[in-house]
């Protein structure tokens, strides 16, 4: 095989969670009494985890202390409600399940809050994925390689060894910090157009499309 281990990006690669994610955000600004946002702006929100995602719904000029007061009802709120539209996107599941069966180790490494990456592994994935990681406290978020480069130092890997899908320029950028392998796929949060723009050599619009890619 090409590839002995293929590290995922968690939303709009293996999961369609922008529903839930713009659901989560708008009661966030309702309850604190700002207004919401369409689903294209949280679209353009996500990507650089939860206080970012804040951070850009917030009305311009927000006062600190309210922006805090958003992200904590954000989280709690998303714990609850996060696999409540959220759903795997056609043919991922059957994609990784082929890969493991070819030997590729699989990971998850998202900028997505720790708590809500594991427990939408657990729901969607179980037994999928040998190791997911997200954002926590004192690890530096994607595009840093940090979380990348420990999955491989867990397995023993190389960065040669390993390519990383997603779709945004996060996912890009994280690639090559990281010194994987890019693959870009063209169903999630961002543009083909945008992700060629910023480099990507090309774009996949069918998930079985890994499959010749990384094997």
């Amino acid at each position: 095989m090409k590839y002995k281990i293929a590290v995922f990006d968690m939303d709009g690669t293996i999961l369609d969670t922008l529903d839930d994610l713009a659901d989560s955000t708008n009661y966030a600004l309702r309850t604190n009494g700002l207004p919401q946002r369409t689903v294209d702006e949280v679209r353009r929100f996500v990507g650089n985890g939860i206080g970012k995602l804040i951070e850009r719904a917030v009305p311009q000029g927000t006062d600190d202390a309210v922006r805090q007061k958003v992200f904590d009802t954000f989280t709690t709120y998303y714990k609850d409600h996060a696999a409540i539209k959220t759903k795997p996107y056609d043919g991922i599941k059957e994609v990784v399940q082929k890969l493991k069966e070819a030997g590729v180790i699989t990971a998850v490494v998202s900028n997505k809050a720790d708590f809500a990456v594991q427990s939408l592994c657990r729901d969607y994935f179980d037994g999928l994925f040998d190791m997911a990681v997200g954002e926590k406290e004192g690890i530096r978020r994607k595009p840093a390689p940090d979380s990348v480069l420990a999955v491989l130092e867990r397995f023993g890997l190389q960065k040669e060894d390993g390519i990383y899908i997603g779709d945004s320029d996060v996912d890009y950028n994280t690639a090559i910090n990281s010194g994987l392998a890019p693959l870009m796929v063209g169903w999630g949060f961002r543009e083909e157009s945008f992700l060629m723009e910023i480099g990507a050599p090309f774009v996949i619009h069918k998930p079985e499309e890994m499959i010749d890619i990384i094997l």
